[in-house]
């Protein structure tokens, strides 16, 4: 069983996609991070020096997605997965990135790919 942070909703403007158009003209990204570990520690002494500070794994998440590009939001999903545990004391981090206007023909409310990735 792990303790778990969540950091929901987090909306950049970006330059990813697989059609040219995309990569030119940009789009909004939703991401969505959950990520987990042992966080008794942090808790029982009331620190936020042992937890993990939400405010750099967004800086983290902001840094990476308004990076790149990537042609895949698979591949965007991956990268920041990688970076949080590279990053942070966490265990494991499942990440969901939304593209709410992806080209394609009809009507939807987003397109979306969600990964989940752990130290072991």
């Amino acid at each position: 069983m792990a303790d778990r942070i969540f950091l929901t909703g987090l909306t950049f403007f970006a330059r990813h996609g697989v059609k040219e158009e995309e990569r030119v003209l940009g789009q909004r990204f939703v991401i969505d991070l959950e990520a987990g570990g042992d966080f008794r520690a942090a808790a029982r002494a009331d620190d936020p020096a042992l937890c993990v500070d939400y405010a750099a794994v967004y800086d983290l998440v902001a840094e990476r997605v308004q990076g790149g590009p990537f042609r895949l939001i698979e591949a965007l999903a991956e990268d920041l997965a990688g970076s949080v545990l590279a990053r942070f004391p966490v265990d494991y981090v499942k990440v969901r990135v939304a593209k709410p206007h992806a080209p394609l023909a009809g009507v939807f409310r987003e397109a979306a790919v969600e990964i989940e990735r752990s130290k072991t």
